[in-house]
């Protein structure tokens, strides 16, 4: 019998497993890691979702200075895939057996695990340390009806991204501000820099964000109570994307390895353009054409008709509601993201911190690439905060890489994931 499956023992599903362990152990737990916190000891197992070649060397550093703080408590590091992390959680946290205690969770899937009851609540414990230090937009990700669940480890948005040799042999002076330059840029570069595509996409419903912000859409409507996949700015996006992949523009991608073709033809300077965050210069940074860093180009994504900016991204640290150490998983979380934690992994991964005081820190005020995104983080977009509304990236898009590949029509792709999208947001038309 595995540490957990005595949990799945107690009831059928976690919400009835935290029910039967009350509030009382719960306040106890959070109570020895606040006053004596050298005593607690216990397993913590953690499912990391960064990229395992060029973020997770980060983390696997702080869980070593971690577990030499506190030699009671040993740290299970596993690295999971981010694509499909978010069933992987819940099959595990519904059957009581084998959820990690702590994971990195996009901020998309935190109200939705809370609302499934899988999430240990953490006002008042540990992991909280230092709240009033995180900026505000990271932080009202980690909130589900007026309870945290979760603690903002790193934000981002998405950011045009360039190569600044090319656009000075195509004789472009800066990054293009709307789509409209952007298409002139592009087949620019195309004419002028031999073997390159002016702007490489990938047709990945989450990448197409920034074009529906561009048209004053998105794919919920919070206030409305309404899924809007199929909406007149959804289809006015494709449209612009379909103007920007054209030949003699750029190309998209619509396969299953479209994240890794994008990020291999930019790093290897077959692609001028890319739109992606800064979770991904570490990977950039190893390639040829970005030998001397200085040649990386970072933007705010250029503006449509009625809007401009990428979607809030990141990720919080949470905490599983059947763990069975959750005074260690309190203090795992706390010393992951104290302000010395953050500012190492920044420096390390070129991400963005979410406490506003590592900004200052020498090692994160240096760093010309953070710097670089702090203004596309300024004016970027939070996606709806509605449990299931982070589901509709995954539905969406087999039909969006349909409509691309020339498989459907925008308005036959748009209905049809409109459809398959009902009922993924609870109360949602």
């Amino acid at each position: 019998m595995t540490r957990r499956s005595s949990i799945a023992a107690l009831a059928a599903t976690t919400a009835l497993t935290v029910a039967a362990c009350g509030g009382g152990s719960e306040q106890q737990a959070a109570d020895k890691a606040i006053d004596d916190p050298q005593s607690v000891s216990g397993t913590v197992t953690w499912w990391d979702t960064s990229d395992a070649t060029n973020e997770a060397p980060a983390f696997k550093d702080l869980i070593e200075k971690f577990e030499k703080k506190y030699p009671k408590i040993d740290v299970e590091y596993v690295n999971v895939p981010f694509d499909g992390a978010d069933d992987k959680f819940k099959t595990a946290a519904q059957a009581g057996d084998g959820a990690p205690d702590v994971m990195r969770a996009d901020v998309g899937w935190t109200p939705t695990f809370a609302a499934l009851g899988y999430l240990q609540p953490l006002d008042g414990t540990p992991a909280l340390d230092g709240a009033d230090d995180y900026l505000d937009t990271p932080m009202a990700s980690t909130q589900y009806e007026d309870t945290t669940y979760g603690v903002p480890e790193v934000t981002d948005t998405l950011s045009l991204l360039y190569n600044k040799e090319h656009f000075a042999k195509a004789g472009i002076d800066g990054p293009p501000e709307t789509w409209d330059e952007l298409k002139d840029a592009a087949t620019t570069l195309e004419k002028e820099v031999s073997g390159t595509d002016g702007i490489f996409l990938s047709a990945d419903s989450y990448f197409l964000l920034p074009f529906v912000y561009g048209e004053g859409g998105d794919y919920a409507d919070v206030a409305g109570k309404r899924i809007t996949i199929d909406s007149p700015e959804v289809a006015s996006a494709i449209e612009t994307v379909e103007e920007l992949s054209a030949d003699g523009v750029g190309t998209i991608d619509t396969s299953a390895n479209k994240y890794t073709n994008m990020q291999n033809a930019f790093k290897s300077g077959k692609a001028s353009m890319i739109l992606n965050g800064p979770w991904a210069v570490s990977d950039i940074l190893s390639g040829t054409a970005f030998k001397d860093k200085d040649n990386l180009g970072i933007a705010t994504v250029p503006a449509g008709p009625e809007g401009q900016g990428g979607p809030v991204g990141g990720h919080n640290l949470v905490v599983y509601a059947g763990s069975p150490d959750l005074a260690a998983s309190y203090l795992f979380v706390k010393f992951l993201n104290s302000a010395e934690s953050q500012a190492h992994v920044a420096a390390e991964n070129n991400t963005l911190p979410t406490r506003a005081s590592v900004y200052d820190m020498p090692e994160v005020a240096n760093n010309e690439i953070i710097a670089a995104f702090q203004e596309p983080l300024e004016g970027a977009v939070p996606r709806p905060a509605a449990p299931g509304a982070g589901d509709l990236y995954d539905t969406f898009t087999p039909f969006y890489e349909q409509i691309m590949g020339g498989q459907a029509s925008i308005e036959d792709g748009l209905s049809q994931a409109q459809q398959k999208a009902k009922g993924a947001v609870p109360g949602f038309e």
